[in-house]
C-alpha cells in the first residue's frame, strides 16, 4: 500500500489534527514505513505456529462482587474540607 498526502489529510481530519507541511510530509514517510513493516511480516513462514491470544501467561483471579460499607459517612466527612451535615460541599462548577 503506497501511503499519500491525500492519505495523511483525510486521516488527520477524521482525528481532528491539523499538520504543517514539512509535519505532513514527515507523517507521510513514517506511515510508509510502518505498511512497509506490515508488509515484510507477510514473508514470515507462520506455518504450524498457533496463534497467539494474549500476551500474559497470568490467570485472572476472580472474586465474588459483593457489596459493602467499609466506611462510614462520619469517618468519610471527617476530613472533607467542607460539608453540610450529611453531604460533601463543593464548589459550583455549573451555570
Amino acid at each position: 500500500m503506497k501511503i499519500t498526502k491525500e492519505i495523511v489529510t483525510k486521516t488527520a481530519h477524521l482525528a481532528r489534527l491539523s499538520f504543517n507541511e514539512k509535519d505532513e510530509r514527515q507523517m507521510v514517510e513514517d506511515l510508509q514505513k510502518m505498511v512497509d513493516w506490515v508488509d515484510k511480516l507477510k514473508e514470515v513462514d507462520t506455518e504450524g505456529v498457533a496463534p497467539l491470544i494474549g500476551m500474559s501467561t497470568e490467570i485472572n483471579a476472580f472474586r465474588e462482587d459483593m457489596a459493602s460499607n467499609q466506611l462510614s459517612r462520619e469517618k468519610a466527612l471527617k476530613n472533607a474540607p467542607r460539608q453540610d451535615s450529611e453531604y460533601f460541599r463543593v464548589p459550583k462548577v455549573i451555570n
